[in-house]
């Protein structure tokens, strides 16, 4: 059948499927069950086109943004916000090379969840022992082993099909009072662009949403470079906290390289680990650099094998980089009594849910477009607006486009995505 003939709704029906499975035959057989008749072609073509439509969509907004020409789409200025980013790894192949996967390389997918939150602030402290999923050796033994951050040795041989790590859950479950902020709607953005361009789409994002207007405002990432870049650039008055999770995996690991057995080692983990948690970084770091005198400085150049990344004096070294470059965005104590979030764990959790569209070992898209509007439909789906909607509402051609495009959602509930 022709494209053409199909409407508005179906047509929106067939793109949110085609982002929502995992394949474009799995949303091939979904929409068919649904009584329309369509090939896989067909749901790949309309796809990317809608991808592109969103694209250009986004692209726009990024223009008003710089030119403070970009009007807030919600009449909601919210209480609290974090902004969390991170990013992962897709196959990619080279395009119009024939059958076959042709030059094929790894490309960053970046992407950032925008959240508001609600939860009180405090006159102190409210949990200034570090909770019992930091004390649980086999859940931090996990929680290093899963984490690509993992420090002391590079990071691992991915493998695409592996889903995201579980994250501790700080604040909850632990027999007291919730303290962490929770979480109310999310929206994505993702891109295989640079940082210098996503950076902007997040700005825009932000701006759409009353974000900058919040009186308690976060941005979480961990300790790469390109992250507190962006956070410069865009999103300078928000307070900058480096992940706690990140932080758990270099001192477990140098807790652990420096330390004769196994039990001492996590004793000298908890003492490091608890001493990050009130705020201490400064001690740490002091007897980082003890143990460093002791051990001699690292070897020069990047390590070659897995014993030459276990190398104590190179895991001890990779610690104190990262904690003296992360240390003014460490005062946890701080974020706590603010209300504000210490973990990045709400776009660890966004990342796995776009890579099981877009990653796995036999999905190898096209350079240099390629997964970039799938992912457009991807970041759609999972943003808790109601975003698919309202594209296909204010579509060209669309017969039930409203003028007023205005979004008076709620920021007490998530809205429901498109189905």
């Amino acid at each position: 059948m022709d494209e053409h003939a199909f409407s508005s709704s179906v047509i929106q029906r067939i793109v949110t499927a085609a982002a929502r499975f995992s394949s474009f035959r799995d949303a091939t057989d979904a929409v068919q069950m649904t009584g329309v008749h369509i090939s896989e072609n067909q749901v790949r073509r309309l796809a990317h086109e809608v991808g592109r439509e969103l694209i250009a969509a986004r692209d726009q907004k990024v223009v008003e943004h710089r030119r403070r020409q970009l009007e807030p789409r919600t009449a909601v200025v919210p209480e609290a916000v974090v902004v969390e980013i991170d990013g992962g790894r897709i196959r990619t192949r080279a395009a119009d090379a024939g059958p076959g996967v042709h030059q094929a390389q790894n490309k960053e997918d970046k992407v950032a969840c925008l959240a508001t939150l609600s939860g009180p602030a405090f006159a102190a402290d409210p949990c200034p022992e570090p909770p019992e999923s930091f004390r649980c050796p086999r859940r931090v033994q996990r929680l290093v082993q899963l984490m690509k951050g993992s420090a002391g040795e590079a990071a691992a041989q991915e493998n695409p099909d592996e889903p995201t790590p579980p994250v501790p859950l700080v604040g909850e479950s632990e027999g007291s009072e919730r303290w962490s902020p929770k979480r109310l709607v999310r929206t994505c953005v993702a891109s295989l662009e640079t940082s210098a361009s996503f950076g902007p789409m997040m700005g825009a994002e932000a701006q759409e949403r009353h974000f900058y207007e919040a009186p308690r405002r976060a941005f979480v990432a961990d300790g790469s470079a390109y992250n507190w870049s962006i956070h410069r650039g865009y999103f300078g008055t928000f307070e900058p906290i480096v992940d706690f999770l990140h932080a758990v995996c270099y001192v477990f690991s140098s807790a652990t390289a420096v330390s004769a057995d196994e039990t001492s080692g996590w004793s000298q983990y908890l003492v490091w680990m608890r001493a990050c948690w009130q705020g201490r970084v400064g001690d740490v770091l002091t007897e980082l650099d003890h143990w460093q005198e002791r051990l001699g400085e690292s070897p020069p150049g990047e390590a070659q094998t897995a014993e030459e990344r276990r190398d104590p004096r190179r895991v001890v070294a990779q610690a104190r980089s990262y904690l003296g470059n992360n240390r003014d965005r460490m005062a946890y104590p701080r974020y706590r009594r603010e209300g504000l979030p210490t973990t990045s764990s709400l776009v660890e959790s966004l990342v796995g849910e776009v890579n099981a569209r877009v990653k796995s070992k036999q999905k190898h898209w096209n350079r240099p477009a390629g997964a970039e509007s799938i992912l457009q439909l991807r970041a759609a789906v999972l943003s808790q607006d109601d975003r698919m909607s309202r594209f296909f509402a204010e579509r060209p051609g669309c017969p039930f486009r409203k003028q007023d495009t205005l979004c008076h959602e709620s920021e007490d509930v998530p809205a429901q995505t498109a189905a």
